[in-house]
């Protein structure tokens, strides 16, 4: 299964893997599961980190890198994606989540996340 991880599982997976749940630890060490990061989450991690943000403070490159490294597969954000955060019910308004959650319903991929309001939103959407 395909696994797109959301920007702050993302951070915690690739520093600080004792913040993650042993279930969002258990989906992503299971060989049958296939780790993906979307380009949004590097964005939105270049961009607080250059705001100042404290929990931001990875460098984007070096991120990217080691989880390509680490087997990681990267999705671009495509005019699809894009044109599919329209149809979101407004749940939330954190534009990068509302990007993920729009790839992950176009592309078919389980959304990890750790936000509960995220959850809610109906499609392939796990809160871990």
């Amino acid at each position: 299964m395909m696994l797109l991880l959301d920007t702050h599982l993302l951070l915690w997976a690739s520093g600080r893997p004792d913040k993650l749940s042993a279930e969002a630890r258990g989906l992503l060490e299971d060989p049958h599961n296939e780790p993906v990061f979307s380009a949004a989450s590097l964005w939105e991690i270049a961009i607080k980190r250059g705001l100042g943000r404290d929990d931001f403070r990875v460098e984007p490159r070096l991120l990217r890198r080691g989880l390509l490294d680490n087997g990681y597969r990267e999705l671009a954000v495509s005019s699809e994606h894009a044109v599919a955060v329209e149809s979101l019910p407004p749940l939330h308004k954190d534009p990068f989540d509302r990007m993920l959650l729009a790839q992950a319903l176009t592309e078919g991929i389980t959304l990890l996340t750790a936000d509960a309001v995220v959850a809610q939103y109906p499609g392939p959407v796990r809160k871990v």
